[in-house]
């Protein structure tokens, strides 16, 4: 179904910044945009071995490094990766697309090498700090590439094609897709978009919740008159969304106040339409085999 044009990006979009900044560091974090359309011009090796260094050497837990990146540049893979992933297509036109990657089996050959224990494939703490050390390393990746002027995007659609990226890749036991990262250099410079502000994100101390009016003031701040025309086709999405979570009443409600403003809010457009929330909540059960089938087994006993 065609969207309207005349609708602003549903990750709400910022204006151009004149701020002044101490140093181009902050400017770079603070003004970073994800890139969805990349030029023909190719990375130089220098510079892509530059960007991936910065990312091996971000922080990791007792400097294990537990990940791997798979670097991607064969036209004929980044198509068959672009479909995968829902047919993004700045997949398959980026230079260069890096698959970051739980990985526990370089490490679990290496203790078995030197003759030492090892149970990182069936330890929750393993897997939930080498999560965030994947992540870390692919964030790395991301700001040094837009410090040397490229832009970069993360796909987290990868999640919906674990077993092909598998067998794509040959991944063995121990080692699972995390974050897909497109670079490459961008046609147009992004624009950065509009975030919550601290008085929303941070909290002093304790955890403080914001009152309903001043969430509801935080969140319109952020996306301003924001609105998705009604459609059938949306309110029969939207209808068999809010049924299948909450029930018949809840739907009918919903629907009764999509009617009475006149449009869909950002709200039921994340949850009902775009994130459809019985879509979301699915395959948890799959998730978990998927899991176990990669060589993983924190979640048993």
């Amino acid at each position: 179904m065609t969207e309207n044009k005349s609708e602003p990006s549903h990750h709400g979009m910022d204006e151009s910044s004149h701020r002044q900044y101490p140093n181009e560091t902050l400017k770079l974090l603070i003004e970073r945009g994800s890139c969805r359309s990349f030029s023909d011009r190719q990375i130089p090796n220098d510079v892509l071995e530059l960007i991936l260094e910065a990312g091996i050497h971000s922080a990791t837990g007792g400097n294990l490094q537990p990940y791997s990146i798979i670097k991607i540049t064969d036209a004929a893979t980044k198509e068959e990766l672009d479909r995968l992933c829902g047919a993004q297509v700045f997949v398959a036109t980026a230079p260069v697309d890096l698959l970051f990657c739980i990985d526990w089996r370089r490490l679990q050959r290496w203790a078995q090498l030197q003759n030492a224990p090892f149970a990182a494939n069936n330890s929750f703490r393993h897997f939930w700090i080498s999560f965030q050390d994947t992540i870390i390393a692919a964030q790395s990746i991301s700001t040094a590439a837009d410090a040397l002027e490229l832009g970069s995007v993360y796909v987290g659609t990868v999640l919906e094609c674990f077993r092909e990226l598998r067998q794509m890749f040959k991944l063995p036991d121990g080692v699972f897709p995390v974050v897909l990262v497109s670079l490459g250099y961008p046609k147009v410079r992004p624009l950065p978009k509009k975030k919550l502000g601290a008085p929303v994100i941070v909290h002093d101390e304790k955890y403080h919740e914001s009152s309903d009016a001043e969430l509801l003031a935080a969140y319109e701040e952020k996306y301003p008159s924001w609105q998705k025309e009604i459609t059938p086709v949306r309110l029969e999405t939207f209808e068999r969304v809010c049924r299948e979570i909450h029930g018949e009443e809840f739907a009918r409600k919903c629907l009764e106040a999509i009617r009475e403003q006149g449009y869909f809010n950002v709200a039921q457009n994340y949850f009902g339409l775009h994130y459809q929330a019985d879509l979301m909540v699915d395959r948890n059960a799959d998730f978990l085999q998927i899991t176990e089938d990669f060589g993983f087994g924190w979640f048993k006993p």
